[in-house]
């Protein structure tokens, strides 16, 4: 064997020790460290599988919670909306909320659904969801005539860029009507069909409320003054030319 030869296998050998000694030190960190990606995976998978799954679940007790309060059984679908609250996941609990607060307004416990509706909206961290309970309260309270009770809940909604302004309008036109406030509820209602954003449906809804609050003798509401001319403006010369001669 040539002296080359020789010499190419000791630094190959020495490689070798060298490659060995350094899994020796190294391998039990990267097999620890594949082990932890591969645990991190299955636990990735593991915990999406288990959402799904419990949506799933909650999914069906709130559909079939739904079946039952459309039924006849309200103590029953009480109850089934109860264990969606209690176990359910996802939006799932605070729909079922909602529903249950609304078989009180249709048993007319209009207090209680009115109370249901405000505990949703102030536990409620969503600002839509919100404003949607108080929205749905307010109208539970309608047939009261309560003119304050209702403003309370939805006056604040009664802006330009506020998507359920006409809800808002449509509930204070209608209690101020109850109370025989029959002005005050043409104007809130002539607010909706001012608005360039009412859906057609809307407005021949709200169509009807006028009419018929004109019949009563409701009084058209005021139109908007136009805007006064400024005050630093040169006043118009109102001096006739004279007549060429």
């Amino acid at each position: 064997m040539s002296n080359e030869n020789l010499i190419r296998e000791v630094d190959d050998e020495l490689r070798s020790d060298r490659m060995r000694q350094l899994w020796r030190q190294a391998g039990p960190w990267v097999i620890g460290a594949a082990v932890a990606v591969v645990l991190a995976v299955a636990v990735n998978e593991g915990w999406s599988w288990w959402q799904n799954s419990n949506s799933a679940r909650s999914a069906d007790a709130f559909y079939s919670a739904l079946d039952l309060a459309n039924g006849t059984d309200a103590p029953a679908a009480t109850a089934a909306l109860d264990k969606v609250i209690a176990e359910g996941s996802g939006a799932y609990p605070v729909l079922a909320r909602f529903r249950e607060a609304s078989l009180l307004g249709v048993a007319g416990k209009v207090d209680e659904a009115a109370a249901a509706y405000d505990a949703i909206a102030a536990s409620e961290k969503n600002a839509h969801l919100r404003d949607l309970a108080y929205v749905f309260s307010a109208l539970a309270l309608v047939d009261k005539g309560d003119v304050a009770q209702v403003e309370q809940r939805v006056t604040g909604f009664v802006v330009s860029a506020h998507p359920l302004r006409n809800v808002a309008r449509e509930a204070l036109g209608l209690v101020k009507y109850k109370a025989g406030q029959l002005d005050a509820a043409r104007a809130d209602f002539e607010a909706i069909l001012n608005d360039t954003a009412t859906s057609r449906d809307t407005s021949n809804r709200v169509g009807i409320y006028v009419q018929q609050l004109i019949a009563e003798g409701a009084k058209e509401p005021p139109k908007p003054e136009a805007a006064a001319a400024p005050a630093d403006a040169a006043p118009a010369d109102t001096t006739a030319a004279p007549a060429a001669k």
